[in-house]
């Protein structure tokens, strides 16, 4: 038996008061009121109720790691990337090194593998692999329903995934940024539940009008924490929050506790909060995490103060596995997946023949997943269009990273540099390789860095080269946590050291080749219009 004493916020009775929680074998025995306890606040654990967790580019046992450190117990975590270049081998291994963790790892099925026809992929998960995933315990839901035209358009590969999750009683999670009016209702009527896309709030309440559920999302790269908030105050019980995608330098400060002490601070209902952030999650997606109840296993967390969300201890099935500033469980070595098929590039395949003078632009957002779309006239020497840094216009590529095929190349603005490039293998949602770049003969070399490390992120500038190895998936790194977040931070200063101002590059770059979010974006097909889901003659 183990007896913990604290201020306990209780967030289904909505009641705090100090009290003892008496533990056996994981699970809370009895809770009691006392008189005098301790000056700390016993919470709920936190849930980030969607995350890809392969966005850290850490194994879920690193990620752990991490997390726990800021009191989250448990995640809705989609394995879609993994899906995306290693199939159901991908989604096996997130399972398995997740569950060797205390840390609640609640896996979904991924709906979309691949996410669209226009891009290469490393695998396909049919309407069979979906059901097959949905099947087994560790599977809990059918993870974000991207393809909403397919859902619109009663595409029958889309609906028996959707049937498939229905039969079995698991959530679907939706994915359908800009949808409103009768497309949302459609979308929603087929059982999707949840959203996490929504960039308005005139969205956000339109979908919570048809039944969906929102998610509020403050991740690394899209952040639409301030334009949605509004929604805890005047739809209390149908807001959860998450952060979808957190790179590993923002996740060595923070993780959930951020949104918890952001969102006692402008002054919302403390218990409006926590039940986003605990209790919605755990009741929509049946989670076995508790919630300060007798019978309940024994998650919760133990901080300074609500409004500072200093975790002091995080508890999870009756055991502190943080604690005293340190992790309580060790660092798990994984093993290696990848199907990546290396070979080099030469700067002549990245140039771009054509008489047109006047070219499409892509138009990148600090922030924000979707892009915008301009138009420029670029100089043409010898039948090839330039770049041109002086204006921000610069050349971006798209390298298919399963089979040598030549990269489809266009032009994009607002990544500022100079005498220089950076690529990655994280390319949402394919991880083909995508590469910014001021001449061909950096974006040549920044390519090969990845090919000849079968997957990372990189940086070239003047004579200086570097990358980040992700040798899982090409997505992933083996190393630990604190080291990976450091060669991002490296990484992400050479970007700056060569004139980029945003404040996240290589996560922006990541969303480059997301085809399902408008309205610009570049597949290693080619130059692909989100808005109309069409290539564009560049």
């Amino acid at each position: 038996m183990v007896s913990v004493k604290g201020i306990i916020s209780d967030p289904v009775s909505r009641k705090q008061f100090p009290g003892e929680i008496i533990i056996r074998d994981g699970k809370i025995e009895s809770v009691k009121e006392l008189d005098s306890v301790p000056t700390r606040h016993i919470l709920p654990g936190l849930v980030d109720a969607h995350i890809h967790i392969e966005s850290s580019m850490l194994v879920p046992s690193e990620f752990a790691r991490l997390a726990v450190r800021y009191g989250t117990v448990a995640t809705v975590s989609d394995p879609h990337e993994i899906a995306n270049v290693c199939g159901k081998e991908g989604v096996e291994f997130m399972i398995e090194n997740g569950n060797k963790v205390p840390l609640k790892f609640f896996f979904g099925a991924p709906s979309c593998v691949p996410a669209t026809p226009f891009e290469t992929a490393g695998a396909v998960l049919d309407t069979d692999d979906v059901e097959e995933l949905l099947q087994r315990e560790e599977v809990h839901y059918l993870a974000e329903m991207m393809n909403w035209p397919g859902v619109l358009n009663d595409d029958p590969g889309v609906l028996a995934k959707i049937a498939s999750a229905k039969k079995l009683g698991k959530p679907i999670d939706g994915h359908a940024p800009g949808l409103k009016g009768d497309r949302a209702k459609k979308y929603a009527s087929a059982g999707i539940t949840t959203d996490h896309e929504s960039f308005s709030k005139e969205e956000a309440v339109d979908k919570l009008k048809h039944g969906m559920l929102i998610t509020i999302r403050e991740g690394s790269a899209a952040k639409n924490y301030n334009t949605l908030i509004e929604l805890l105050g005047e739809y209390p019980g149908k807001i959860m929050f998450c952060s979808d995608d957190k790179h590993p330098d923002d996740l060595l400060r923070g993780h959930m506790d951020e949104i918890v002490s952001r969102t006692l601070a402008h002054g919302y209902d403390y218990f409006d909060t926590l039940h986003a952030i605990s209790v919605l999650p755990v009741r929509h997606y049946n989670l076995n995490v508790g919630l300060l109840q007798p019978g309940d296993p024994a998650d919760f967390i133990i901080v300074d103060s609500p409004e500072s969300m200093n975790v002091k201890e995080t508890w999870i099935d009756g055991n502190a596995v943080f604690k005293d500033d340190v992790v309580q469980f060790p660092k798990i070595k994984a093993r290696r997946i990848n199907n990546f098929k290396p070979y080099d590039t030469a700067p002549d395949d990245f140039k771009l023949h054509s008489s047109k003078k006047e070219q499409k632009i892509i138009v990148a957002q600090d922030d924000e997943l979707i892009t915008g779309r301009e138009t420029a006239v670029l100089n043409i020497q010898n039948g090839e269009v330039l770049a041109d840094p002086d204006r921000d216009i610069l050349k971006i590529a798209v390298v298919n990273r399963y089979e040598k095929q030549p990269p489809a190349v266009g032009f994009i603005k607002n990544f500022g540099l100079k005498n220089g490039a950076i690529a990655s293998s994280v390319g949402h949602d394919s991880h083909n390789i995508i590469a910014i770049g001021s001449s061909d003969e950096y974006l040549s070399r920044a390519v090969n860095l990845i090919m000849h490390n079968q997957g990372g992120i990189s940086a070239v500038h003047g004579g200086r080269e570097d990358v980040l190895a992700l040798p899982i998936g090409g997505i992933m790194s083996d190393d630990n946590g604190e080291t990976v977040a450091k060669g991002y931070e490296r990484l992400s200063r050479i970007s700056r050291e060569m004139g980029s101002e945003l404040k996240a590059p290589f996560m922006l770059i990541s969303f480059m080749a997301l085809l399902v979010i408008p309205r610009l974006k570049m597949s290693d097909k080619g130059l692909f219009d989100g808005e109309v889901f069409e290539f564009v003659e560049q």
